[in-house]
C-alpha cells in the first residue's frame, strides 16, 4: 500500500539490499541457575553474560535463581548464553515463557534440603547447649566432634561445592566466608580434641561451626519458601485457564484447544463454563463471576457490546462473544507476565548492594588475614591458637 501512495512498482522498488535495517530485533529469555547462593554470584552471572555480542540487558535475581537477558538472535544463540553461565560453575536451564520460576524438580530439591536442615538443627542442639554453657563430662569433645561433623560436611556440603567452584575460576563468594569459617572452626576443634589424649586441654569451638552451617542454611530456606509461594500463585493463575474453546467455524460448532482460538473467532459459552479468552459479546445475555480479576464476590450483568476477560466463570445464560485478545494478549497472561516481572526485577537499593557485594568477600578475607597476623606477631599474648580463633571470629 506504501510503494502504491508513493507511485512505486516492482521496477523501480528498491531492493531487499539497498533497505537498511532500522532497528535492531530483540528478544527475551528466561533462565534457572542453580548454585547461586550470594550477591557476589549474582554479580559474576549478569557480568558474564553482559560480556556478550548482541546482549543488550541482563537481570539476575538472587531470591527466584532466575536471569532474563535480552539480545539479538542473530547475534548470540541461547545456547551461547547457557554455556557463559555454566563456565561460573553454575547450572542453567531455559525457562519456557509464561512457567513459573520453580518446577518441579527444584521443589524437590528443596524438600531433600529441607530434610538436610531438620537433621542439622537436630544434631545442632545438644552440641550448642553444650558448647555454650560449658559443660564438660568424660568424652563430651569426641560426642561433639561426632554430631558436628555431619553437620558441617553434609548438610553443609553445598558451601564447601560452592567455595571450590568460586575457586577455581579464580573468584570468591558468599560460600568461600562459610566454607573458611565453619571448616576453620571444626578443623582446629578436630586437632584440639586429637591432641587432649596426649594431654592438651585446648579449648574446642564444634558449637561455632555448627550454627554457622545451620543459621545459614535457615536463612537460605526462608527465601526459597518465599520464591517458591510466589511460583505457586503464577501455577494458581494458569490453572484458572479454560483448556477449551467452543468456536464457530464452517458454521458449525467446534471445540478446539484455548491456545488455537483466533482474534475473531466467535467463541460459544454455555452456563458454568469458564471463558477461553478476552472478547466482546456479540448475542446472548448473562451474569459472570469476575472475581478472579477483580475481586468483586458478585457476578457482573453482560449483554451485547460488552467485554469478557478469559479465565472467568459464566453463570446463567448462555452467549456467544467475538474473541478479541487471544495467547500473550489476554488479561490473564499479562498478570503472569507482571508478576513475573517483579518477581525478576530490582529495586535501586538491590543493585547498589550487588556493587558492594562485590567488594564484600575479598575485604572480608583480607581483614581476616590482616587479623591473623596481628594477633600472631605483635598480640601480647601471640599464638596460633589465638591468631585462627580471632580470624575465624571474623570471617
Amino acid at each position: 500500500e506504501v510503494r502504491s501512495l508513493h507511485g512505486w512498482n516492482k521496477m523501480s522498488s528498491p531492493s531487499a539490499e539497498m533497505i537498511p535495517q532500522s532497528r535492531e530485533k530483540f528478544v527475551e529469555a528466561r533462565f534457572h541457575v542453580e548454585g547461586m547462593s550470594c550477591a557476589s554470584c549474582v554479580s559474576r552471572v549478569e557480568k558474564a553474560i553482559g560480556q556478550l555480542p548482541g546482549v543488550q540487558s541482563v537481570s539476575v535475581n538472587l531470591a527466584t535463581h532466575e536471569a532474563r537477558a535480552s539480545y539479538q538472535p542473530d547475534r548470540v544463540g541461547i545456547e551461547d548464553i547457557k554455556q557463559s553461565i555454566v563456565d561460573l560453575g553454575y547450572e542453567a536451564k531455559e525457562i519456557a515463557e509464561n512457567s513459573p520460576a520453580a518446577s518441579s524438580i527444584q521443589n524437590q530439591k528443596s524438600k531433600i534440603k529441607n530434610q538436610k536442615l531438620i537433621a542439622a538443627i537436630i544434631l545442632s542442639v545438644p552440641v550448642a547447649i553444650l558448647g555454650l554453657f560449658d559443660i564438660t563430662f568424660p568424652g563430651r569433645d569426641w560426642l561433639m566432634l561426632a554430631l558436628t561433623t555431619p553437620v558441617v560436611f553434609w548438610a553443609g556440603l553445598p558451601f564447601f561445592t560452592g567455595a571450590w567452584n568460586a575457586l577455581k575460576h579464580r573468584s570468591a563468594d558468599m560460600n568461600t566466608l562459610i566454607a573458611l569459617g565453619a571448616g576453620a572452626a571444626w578443623f582446629y576443634s578436630f586437632l584440639a580434641t586429637a591432641t587432649s589424649a596426649l594431654g592438651a586441654h585446648l579449648h574446642t569451638y564444634y558449637e561455632a561451626a555448627a550454627l554457622i552451617v545451620v543459621t545459614i542454611l535457615i536463612g537460605r530456606s526462608l527465601e526459597e519458601r518465599a520464591s517458591r509461594k510466589t511460583s505457586d500463585a503464577i501455577r494458581k493463575l494458569l490453572g484458572r485457564q479454560a483448556k477449551m474453546a467452543r468456536v464457530i467455524r464452517d458454521g458449525k460448532e467446534r471445540d478446539i484447544p484455548s491456545d488455537a482460538v483466533l482474534v475473531g473467532d466467535v467463541v460459544v459459552v454455555r452456563p458454568g463454563e469458564k471463558i477461553p479468552v478476552d472478547g466482546v459479546i456479540a448475542e446472548g445475555r448473562s451474569a459472570i463471576d469476575e472475581s478472579m480479576v477483580t475481586g468483586e464476590s458478585l457476578p457482573v450483568e453482560k449483554e451485547p457490546g460488552d467485554e469478557v476477560i478469559g479465565a472467568t466463570i459464566n453463570k446463567t445464560g448462555s452467549f456467544r462473544f467475538r474473541a478479541s485478545r487471544v495467547g500473550k494478549d489476554t488479561v490473564l497472561q499479562q498478570n503472569v507476565r507482571m508478576v513475573q516481572e517483579a518477581q525478576g526485577s530490582k529495586a535501586p537499593i538491590a543493585r547498589l548492594a550487588d556493587v558492594v557485594s562485590g567488594w564484600f568477600v575479598p575485604i572480608v578475607m583480607l581483614l581476616a588475614l590482616a587479623t591473623f597476623v596481628f594477633w600472631f606477631w605483635f598480640a601480647s599474648e601471640p599464638g596460633l591458637a589465638t591468631a585462627l580463633i580471632t580470624s575465624v571470629s571474623v570471617l
